[in-house]
């Protein structure tokens, strides 16, 4: 499967910020956000906006709301129904109207009083939105996956580094006790030395077909150039907005890949310390995809049938959704989203205590919370644009891999596929010009 050349995103995301980039926006950091000394300041908020207000917005913002150092004053979506719902959350919780809500999302980009977003929109306009966030001088939380392609993967790292903004992808499992108690067992030795990893995974899904076409409503009701963005264009059709857009190749991220592996294979790569790297080689079979790491640890992709059900005879059940397991030569451990840490004998069970099993892994305050204080300090977050960037491209390897169905090895340093012309082809997507 080939692509045409790469042609308007690259161009377009280069320029658009061109602006604010030259005006010095791109490194400012608001008066109101750091004291007068230029140490954050307890007692000031940071002025929160919000690009995609759906169901997966509602998550985090439930998350983000109650900490009192943020406040979010504006919302843009390109549906009028999204725009209302959010504005009321948010209204209800501060107990007053101010809330403004826009259909462009970069008039909220202009806004001066905005320190940073919150990017919850589908896959497709992630990288993007991110991109265009950051140029215009916001720190940026962008859910996962934070990049369709590897391509967008490394233009966002880029940028976000380039303009020094603090980025936090929303793989909020590094912030959750029993994932980081997990990986803590694989990195303390108590293991012993670290053999096979296991991140599960949807069935991948690669689906190119279209809805038919509906009457197209008003530009305010749903703005259907905007939705699309830079996705290649097609017909309007309202389930495509309701989320039936998941698992089309135009819109969503590897196949479907990302929507777990973003979570299950990112801690993957920190339980092998793999952060700065990836697998090198992935080779697909029926149930998975076996990748391998150039210090010879082995990472197990288990495809599960049913995502929500239980777990083959591999895996432990119960754990709940996103399980991972880590198996080293003296022990392994195994976590979920349930909470609950498995481990493979008495000894090592003994190492979990209640602390590191009370909240469950679709909590995000921890990871927002995370988020806001590396806003203050400038440090990088949990989930960095480093640490996104490595994991995600793993990610689309694999799934190339799989749409291929064949080995593929990649340069981990230079992320390009080796001898493989088609996998290379994958890397970019041709892209709709939007902006007119």
């Amino acid at each position: 499967m080939k692509h045409p050349q790469k042609s308007s995103r690259r161009h377009f995301l280069k320029t658009a910020g061109t602006a604010a980039a030259i005006a010095g926006v791109a490194s400012y950091v608001p008066r109101h956000v750091l004291g007068a000394d230029g140490v954050p300041s307890a007692n000031d908020k940071v002025n929160l906006g919000v690009i995609g207000f759906g169901n997966r917005c509602k998550y985090v913002m439930g998350g983000t709301l109650p900490h009192a150092d943020v406040r979010c004053i504006a919302i843009a979506d390109v549906w009028s129904k999204h725009r209302d719902e959010g504005k009321a959350i948010v209204d209800k919780h501060y107990g007053n109207t101010d809330c403004e809500t826009m259909r462009d999302f970069r008039e909220l980009l202009d806004r001066k009083d905005i320190d940073a977003v919150v990017i919850a929109t589908g896959d497709r306009w992630h990288a993007a939105a991110s991109i265009l966030a950051a140029k215009a001088g916001k720190d940026v939380y962008s859910e996962k996956p934070c990049g369709i392609t590897i391509e967008d993967c490394q233009q966002l790292a880029d940028t976000i580094t380039a303009e020094q903004k603090v980025f936090q992808a929303g793989t909020q499992r590094r912030s959750v006790p029993n994932f980081i108690k997990a990986v803590e067992l694989a990195h303390s030795g108590k293991l012993g030395e670290l053999q096979t990893l296991h991140a599960s995974v949807y069935r991948p899904v690669l689906d190119n077909s279209w809805l038919p076409a509906q009457a197209q409503p008003s530009q305010d009701e749903i703005d259907w150039n905007l939705w699309l963005g830079p996705a290649a264009w097609r017909p309007f059709n309202l389930a495509y907005v309701q989320g039936k857009w998941r698992g089309q190749w135009d819109f969503d991220s590897g196949a479907r890949l990302l929507d777990w592996g973003a979570h299950t294979l990112d801690l993957c790569q920190w339980a092998n310390k793999a952060d700065a790297t990836m697998p090198v080689e992935y080779q697909p079979h029926k149930d998975g995809i076996t990748c391998q790491y150039e210090n010879g640890v082995k990472l197990e992709i288990d495809f599960l049938a049913d995502p929500f059900g239980d777990r083959s005879p591999d895996y432990i059940t119960r754990l709940g959704t996103c399980p991972v397991r880590f198996i080293g030569s003296e022990g392994w451990v195994e976590t979920g989203d349930s909470g609950e840490i498995v481990c493979s004998s008495p000894a090592l069970q003994k190492e979990i205590t209640e602390d590191t099993t009370r909240v469950r892994g679709l909590d995000v305050a921890s990871h927002s919370r995370n988020f806001l204080d590396c806003i203050r300090s400038r440090k990088l977050t949990a989930a960095n644009q480093n640490v996104m960037r490595k994991s995600h491209i793993a990610c689309h390897a694999a799934a190339a891999a799989w749409i291929f169905d064949r080995k593929l090895t990649i340069d981990p340093q230079r992320e390009v596929f080796v001898n493989d012309a088609d996998a290379n082809g994958l890397i970019s997507r041709p892209d709709r010009i939007w902006n007119v």
